[in-house]
């Protein structure tokens, strides 16, 4: 019977936790056991009661033997160096690792002969969706994004018909029509405001406009961008200054923009300047959702609210972390997706045959099996 350990996350801004009380009573059903170090969940909403309910062991945070005994260790980011050495070789580790450029990750996994799967690098296909935690983390963070905006913004969303007069609705500009995108457009559309989106891929204009919202359509240059493994690729600097120039115009106009763009382990692409700042009216508001990846917008600090000139900058770093509840349900799932048809009798077994594993699995037993993610921030 393999031994899931699950542990409350180090991070001091982490709230969520890799494992609730509905995927660990399906792991039990499965014949694995399920520890879970005390208050893993309390953050996220999520007792300790509730896990004892279901028949998951608790155990203490000074208890070592936690670690030492697993089989498997289901997180959401990276246990610290010193929790990675008291795993005994042959241990599995999974969860959002951001091995990108991460040689320390690499030598620990290396040293202490320990697997790990990072949910970051899962292939985009199909079959891949119920395990994709990029994209359900990113589904709350879009939505989050807007909620942020309507709270710091100096106007209504909706159009309203008062007795003094009609207020006209809000214009918002989402850039990136991926999934934080996406799900940005919706929740913006659900409140009222009325949503122009640019993304420079042609390809998403029929998914913007099933949301309600109006494509922006790229910029008319020779450059045709392309898409990678489910994400919009780099492009050029003249196409991005062509797009610059194009958006200016329409964030003049605009009373909030959503910042989503961005591609795990690359730098994201600035699309917002100090030129095109200065065009904005004093009172509009930014959400830049990358800006722990160098920002798509200038003058964007991590975690921080930056007033320029009258135009708010949220650097929105974490949003997931400020759902818990939901983000975690979320999460959970994708990770008993991926697992669940590894398990046979109580037994995990890895099968670099499986597309999935195979793209995922960034050391087996020690051994990196793609040392570029590691050493060069992901342009494997």
């Amino acid at each position: 019977m393999a031994r899931i350990f699950v542990p409350l996350e180090s991070s001091p801004r982490e709230t969520r936790v890799a494992v609730t009380p509905e995927t660990a009573k399906k792991f039990l059903s499965l014949g694995m056991s399920v520890l879970v170090e005390k208050g893993a969940g309390n953050l996220a909403g999520f007792s300790d009661k509730a896990y004892g309910e279901v028949g998951a062991e608790l155990v203490d945070s000074d208890n070592e033997q936690s670690w030492s005994d697993s089989d498997v260790v289901l997180c959401v980011q990276e246990p610290k160096k010193e929790c990675l050495e008291k795993l005994k070789s042959g241990t599995l580790v999974v969860g959002l690792l951001a091995p990108y450029g991460k040689e320390s990750l690499a030598s620990s996994l290396k040293s202490g002969e320990l697997s790990a799967i990072a949910l970051e690098l899962l292939p985009r296909i199909s079959r891949a969706q119920s395990s994709d935690a990029l994209s359900s983390q990113a589904n709350v963070a879009g939505y989050k994004a807007v909620l942020l905006a309507a709270s710091a913004l100096d106007r209504y969303f909706p159009m309203l018909m008062t007795a003094a007069g009609t207020v006209q609705p809000a214009k918002i500009v989402v850039l990136g029509a991926g999934v934080a995108g996406l799900q940005a457009i919706a929740t913006a559309k659900r409140l009222g405001a009325v949503v122009y989106v640019s993304d420079i891929r042609p390809a998403v204009k029929e998914q913007v406009e099933s949301l309600g919202g109006r494509f922006i359509d790229p910029p008319e240059i020779t450059e045709k961008p392309i898409e990678s493994g489910g994400y919009a690729g780099q492009v050029s600097s003249d196409f991005l200054q062509a797009q610059r120039e194009q958006l200016t115009n329409h964030l003049a106009d605009a009373d909030v923009a959503i910042c989503t763009a961005q591609v795990p382990g690359k730098k994201a692409p600035r699309l917002i300047d100090d030129d095109m700042l200065d065009q904005m009216r004093p009172g509009s508001v930014i959400v830049d959702l990358a800006v722990d990846q160098g920002g798509n917008c200038s003058n964007t600090k991590s975690r921080e609210t930056v007033i320029r000139k009258g135009v708010r900058l949220i650097g929105a770093s974490d949003l997931p972390c400020s759902v818990p509840n939901h983000a975690s349900a979320l999460y959970a799932r994708n990770l008993l997706a991926l697992i669940n048809p590894l398990i046979t009798n109580g037994e995990l077994i890895l099968n670099t045959d499986d597309e999935l594993i195979n793209g995922c699995l960034v050391s087996q037993d020690g051994v990196i099996r793609y040392p570029k993610v590691f050493s060069l921030g992901g342009d494997d």
